[in-house]
């Protein structure tokens, strides 16, 4: 509660009020509150999956396997019949021991994950190159700026 004496303490700062601080609250309270809500709805979809998961996860999921072809590429036929072959393009065959089943498994290359590492360091290095060269540029307009204020100055005099 409020008393008189310390009224300015209670009043909303007129700086909160300003559109751009009003958005960026509604976003962040809207997210928030989606996170909540959703994280909700997911745990009572995730339960009713679960069950349904249980009868058609692959055996692979369910017990122990042995790799019997190492990660490769999809070729043409198998990226149309293996359903596995659409997360990554590449797939390795696996023999499930209690069923003695043979299916594929979706697997990552060590090619592919090199590749994009490489990839991700190369864009991540060009971005460094151009924002020190933004820095660099900043700096010295800063200090044309600042040089040119102090020749003003000294020829007002």
């Amino acid at each position: 509660m409020c008393t008189r004496a310390m009224e300015s303490d209670c009043r909303i700062p007129m700086a909160c009020l300003r559109p751009r601080i009003l958005a960026l609250h509604a976003l962040f309270w809207g997210l928030v509150s989606l996170r909540v809500f959703g994280a909700a709805l997911l745990s009572d979809e995730k339960a009713a999956v679960a069950v349904t998961k249980a009868v058609t996860a692959p055996c692979w999921q369910l017990e122990e396997f042995v790799v019997a072809k190492e990660c490769s590429a999809c070729e043409g036929l198998q990226s149309k019949t293996i359903p596995a072959c659409s997360l990554t393009g590449f797939v390795e065959k696996i023999n499930c021991t209690k069923s003695n089943k043979d299916e594929y498994k979706s697997c990552r290359s060590t090619k592919m994950e090199e590749h994009l590492f490489w990839k991700f360091e190369g864009v991540m290095l060009a971005l460094t190159v151009v924002f020190a060269i933004m820095v660099v540029a900043r700096q010295r307009s800063l200090d044309r700026q600042a040089s040119d204020k102090v020749r003003r100055q000294i020829e007002s005099i």
